[in-house]
């Protein structure tokens, strides 16, 4: 009877198994797509098509997953380790760019942190932060006794300190006008001295305080075991970008900076020939200053005193002096000439540079070990030849002949910025006060004359030049401005939510020509754009007209489109859509805040 009993009962048995089957299926289906798997955040093939296949406008564009929410794409460490990319970590390559492959890119959103808020306006935010948009407190416990930064209720806040200023960044920053006998001690020294590369910034507050001064700083540090660091320089409103000193060129011409910092910055300045001196040596001005806050520069104990005699000897052969020494602190400066070059002894090391060498070929380009030798032009005329900020804006630099252009062109250029900028602010001049907007992006900065129109709006601007087209970004820097280059088809070196505001003038055309997916653009955009920021895009017609269909999956609100009349500058009609971005939240699903 038993075994009857077993055998009349198979059916049952089935039934059962396929149950338990289908509830397994379940639960791991649904776990998939809580762990963010690649069905709902990775690209497929289709995103990376363009023209009629990419016609097809997605009604909704899915939402990363929450871990995501502060994903640099092509900074990513978890790509790294997931490829098994073979890395020197010695020379910092692992926090060099590395984009994923097509199969691996993102086609989500990425959501704010639990409980965002709209930041925190300039100049209050240069010192304090909300915490909820940066979680993080681990630098306020690490960086206790350093002054960095102090958490205090909802708020982050910023006291100016820093590794070797404890007492503030002011105090520390007048001390080195001081040593370098600038007038009323003020480091700006009667508008000669403009741009700084601060390098390993730490949380920028060198950079910060510098704008009182009017100096804007490009302040540098990776994405490394103190990530966030950027992340707030740039959530307070201070110009930074996610680098590293490593095997690469920094992303910026020759001859951009009149003053480099290093405060602590932990840097071995002597390794592989001091390269890393020599691309410092690359990107300084003549007469250029180099600030090191070290022990080396004070230190008595035997390893310190040992890194201080080589580190002069390398800096003397690189014609470097020391122009001020007090402290912890020494100032060298870079000559105004090539003479003493030319005086050193045969095979003196480091070498000068191959007479083929282009000192401002920078993308994807290797460091090199040699020094970077002044053109004709500038040994001739001992320095830069720049006028003091802020006449540089709007002087035509000497570097526009590299480029065949007029002292008159520049000025038409100029003239229709002013008047463009002026366009774009009548219809969302009722949406915004003096401060709604902080972080500007010009994505392609040509002569940087969008970012010179907004001189009196209380922003900075990061100036973004084609890595494969004319390197303009020497004419930037030699106006008091910063920027860097960058391909866009990939993703910015920044974290999300950092800008207030794109301008994106014929960037989707450019997207176009090179095969590059629109709807990635897209959603790199919405990712560096702050919720409530803007998007300016001036384009041709038919591309803004493709380019608002995907507003809706977007969660982007058309602020206005118009239609541009001819300009005798170009030789097809643009025309202009504005968009704001929306404040939305995740659960399971977007929730779109009218607020």
């Amino acid at each position: 009877m038993a075994r009857g009993r077993a055998d009349g009962n198979p059916r049952k048995r089935l039934v059962t198994t396929v149950l338990v089957l289908f509830i397994v299926g379940g639960l791991v289906y649904l776990y998939s797509r809580n762990s963010g798997s690649s069905s709902s955040i990775e690209y497929t093939s289709k995103s990376l098509n363009t023209g009629e296949e990419e016609s097809a406008v997605p009604k909704t564009i899915p939402v990363c997953d929450d871990r995501h929410s502060e994903l640099i794409p092509c900074l990513d460490r978890n790509l790294i380790y997931q490829t098994r990319l073979k890395l020197d970590l010695t020379l910092m390559e692992h926090y060099e760019r590395h984009c994923p492959m097509p199969e691996r890119r993102y086609n989500c959103l990425i959501p704010p942190p639990p409980g965002y808020k709209i930041p925190i306006k300039w100049p209050k935010s240069r010192d304090q932060v909300w915490r909820a948009n940066i979680p993080h407190t681990h630098l306020a416990t690490e960086k206790s006794d350093q002054n960095w930064m102090v958490v205090k209720g909802e708020k982050i806040v910023f006291p100016g300190g820093g590794t070797h200023f404890h007492r503030g960044a002011d105090k520390y920053i007048a001390s080195i006008a001081n040593m370098l006998n600038f007038p009323n001690n003020n480091i700006n020294n009667g508008g000669r001295l403009r741009n700084v590369f601060d390098v390993g910034c730490g949380v920028a507050s060198f950079g910060g305080y510098l704008l009182s001064s009017d100096v804007m700083a490009m302040s540098l540090a990776p994405n490394d075991v103190h990530e966030n660091q950027i992340q707030f320089a740039l959530e307070r409103g201070i110009p930074a970008y996610l680098g590293v000193l490593g095997t690469l060129r920094q992303p910026y011409p020759s001859r951009s900076f009149e003053l480099a910092h290093c405060s602590r910055c932990r840097i071995d300045w002597l390794q592989r020939d001091g390269i890393l001196l020599l691309e410092l040596d690359r990107l300084l001005r003549p007469g250029g200053y180099f600030v090191y806050s070290s022990p080396e520069a004070y230190a008595q104990d035997e390893e310190d005193r040992r890194i201080w005699r080589e580190m002069s000897a390398l800096v003397g052969r690189m014609c470097w002096k020391v122009a001020a020494k007090k402290n912890q602190t020494v100032i060298w400066v870079k000559p105004l000439t090539n003479d003493c070059y030319l005086k050193r002894e045969p095979d003196t090391q480091p070498p000068l540079c191959s007479s083929d060498d282009d000192p401002d070929a920078v993308w994807g380009i290797k460091m090199k070990a040699c020094i970077s030798r002044y053109s004709d032009q500038v040994h001739k005329a001992r320095g830069s030849g720049l006028s003091p900020w802020p006449a540089r804006l709007t002087s035509p630099p000497p570097r526009l002949a590299d480029f065949n252009y007029s002292s008159e062109m520049f000025e038409k250029d100029m003239d229709i910025w002013q008047q463009r900028v002026s366009n774009y602010w009548k219809p969302i001049g009722n949406k915004i006060k003096h401060d709604t907007i902080r972080n500007v992006m010009d994505m392609k900065a040509n002569l940087g004359s969008f970012a010179a129109a907004l001189k009196d709006k209380g922003v900075w601007v990061m100036n973004v030049v084609p890595e494969n087209g004319p390197n303009t970004l020497k004419i930037i820097y030699d106006r008091g401005l910063l920027g860097t280059l960058h391909n866009w088809c990939e993703a910015f070196s920044t974290y999300p939510r950092t800008y207030d505001l794109l301008h994106a003038w014929t960037i989707f055309s450019d997207i176009i020509e090179k095969e590059c997916s629109v709807q990635d653009l897209l959603i790199e955009m919405d990712r560096i754009l702050r919720p409530k920021g803007f998007i300016i895009i001036r384009d041709k017609r038919s591309v803004v007209l493709y380019i608002k269909k995907f507003l809706p999956a977007l969660h982007w609100d058309a602020v206005t489109k118009s239609n541009v009349e001819h300009d005798s500058d170009k030789g097809e009609d643009d025309a202009v859509l504005i968009i704001q971005k929306k404040m939305w939240l995740t659960s399971e699903s977007v929730r779109v805040s009218e607020n």
